[in-house]
């Protein structure tokens, strides 16, 4: 237990001081600390501690703990949106799914979450898609250029 105990808290550090990548770096890192551990173990960790990618203030993707972005400010990042992996957006009843390059899904759902956008329930995203969950009943259109006020690649015209 305490060798968990102290690999974790060794994790918490590296990520807290450190602009970390790839678990493959990560690992590094932990070595350079003494910690042996396997891609595996770090995987399992990285959930229980709630790791996720986040852009970072160079528009680098770099992991954080507990999902807190990482990032200035949020207009600076609605002006760096547009290459952040935006590429579709359909409907389909009250769920939109929207494609991002892979890699980017995640922040671009935790973006549209922090928004707030009135009739959407919520995200879930995946690798390069994204699911959004709809109120019953909401107006594509209207949810759909309330996103494309932080993602302006949306085509208003092509939603029905």
């Amino acid at each position: 237990m305490k060798e968990r105990r102290d690999r974790v808290s060794a994790i918490i550090s590296i990520i807290k001081n450190n602009r970390v990548s790839s678990q493959e770096e990560l690992l590094q890192l932990l070595e350079k600390e003494g910690i042996k551990t396997t891609q595996s173990t770090l995987s399992r960790d990285f959930r229980l501690l709630k790791i996720t990618k986040q852009v970072d203030h160079k528009g680098k993707y770099a992991y954080t703990i507990g999902g807190r972005p990482m990032l200035r400010k949020d207009e600076e990042l609605i002006r760096e949106f547009p290459v952040s992996g935006f590429q579709s957006i359909a409907f389909s009843e009250n769920i939109a799914v929207i494609k991002t390059t892979p890699g980017f899904a995640n922040g671009v759902a935790s973006i549209i979450d922090n928004r707030h956008v009135e009739g959407l329930l919520g995200t879930i995203a995946g690798d390069d898609t994204i699911i959004v969950i709809l109120e019953e009943g909401a107006n594509r259109k209207e949810i759909a250029r309330s996103i494309s006020l932080f993602i302006p690649e949306i085509d208003l015209n092509s939603i029905k």
